[in-house]
């Protein structure tokens, strides 16, 4: 199973206000394990950069001037995600945007059935809480120490663990759980095997067999296992 963590940076929080894509980080996840394959661009927004975002991801109109355009690398990012699910914390907010980019150059829009979204995973699991990135990181001791700004290759990385996390761990096949799900959805609890199971020997059977064992000679190993 193939999936693609994803993650952007823009302009601002509405792409019908006007805002763009600035950056695009995307990476790999096969049976849920990161494959070391990502995807990462800058992208000129063709307008100026409001302070507040330059604020939060430190990407200056300058910086980006000499960037390519969103035609330019379309191709190229949608090869790398190609037909497979798109992992993205606050699905709503990349997709609006990506699909207003992709809109803007007569392209097809993704569909939101393929997004995963981790905050609306994040908020069924822990109903009440901080569920932003951040938090998430602190949660499951994922170390973020490194995002003094955010960046969307960056946050690929740390949302891919997270939501690996929140999958079950690193390794999520090989975690035996006694609690299964019913066919009904009811919550069904297998009892724990015993830890040893009681002898069915007789008495007499037992006396016999030691007395075999005496007629061996020597020190048998075993015998001085016994419980």
């Amino acid at each position: 199973m193939r999936e693609i963590v994803l993650d952007t940076e823009t302009t601002g929080i509405s792409p019908q206000d006007g805002h763009r894509l600035v950056e695009i980080g995307c990476l790999e996840l096969f049976n849920h394990v990161a494959t070391g394959k990502f995807f990462h661009t800058y992208v000129d927004p063709e307008r100026d950069m409001p302070e507040g975002a330059f604020r939060v991801h430190g990407l200056s109109a300058e910086f980006l001037s000499d960037k390519p355009k969103f035609g330019e690398v379309v191709d190229a990012f949608l090869d790398f995600i190609a037909d497979d699910p798109l992992v993205i914390h606050n699905a709503s907010f990349d997709m609006g945007f990506i699909n207003a980019e992709l809109k803007r150059i007569g392209r097809a829009a993704l569909p939101m059935a393929r997004a995963i979204d981790t905050l609306d995973i994040a908020r069924r699991k822990f109903p009440g809480s901080q569920n932003n990135l951040d938090a998430l990181c602190r949660r499951f001791n994922v170390d973020n120490s490194g995002r003094t700004k955010h960046g969307a290759l960056l946050d690929s990385e740390l949302l891919a663990e997270v939501y690996l996390e929140m999958m079950g761990g690193r390794q999520p096949g090989l975690v035996l759980q006694r609690e299964l799900v019913g066919k009904t959805g009811e919550r069904v609890t297998r009892p724990g095997r015993p830890v040893a199971l009681p002898s069915r020997l007789t008495e007499a059977e037992r006396e016999a067999h030691d007395a075999f064992i005496a007629t061996l000679g020597g020190d048998p190993l075993w015998l001085g296992q016994k419980s």
